[in-house]
């Protein structure tokens, strides 16, 4: 089944290739959305997919580039939205 995740993720999660790390690991796992930092600071994922799939990309992105410090994480289910394709957006 198919699922939706808006997931924000706060700490020094800028400036430490965050968005790509997730890219790249979303790509591997068939994810859909897209990942932006946020002005506040935080990053924020779009992500949608099989939902054995999506467990593992959440725990992934729960870790984070190595020098990332991550102080939390809100995750809430939405409404899927059908991406094409799984995105960095500036």
């Amino acid at each position: 089944m198919v699922k939706h995740y808006n997931i924000r993720i706060y700490g020094q999660v800028q400036g430490v290739f965050f968005r790509d790390f997730a890219k790249e690991k979303a790509d591997s796992l068939g994810i859909l959305g897209f990942v932006q930092n946020e002005p506040d600071g935080a990053v924020y994922i779009e992500a949608e997919g099989e939902e054995n799939k999506l467990d593992e990309f959440i725990n992934f992105v729960k870790q984070g580039p190595s020098i990332a410090k991550i102080n939390r994480i809100e995750i809430t289910e939405d409404q899927v939205k059908n991406y094409n394709g799984f995105e960095i957006r500036y």
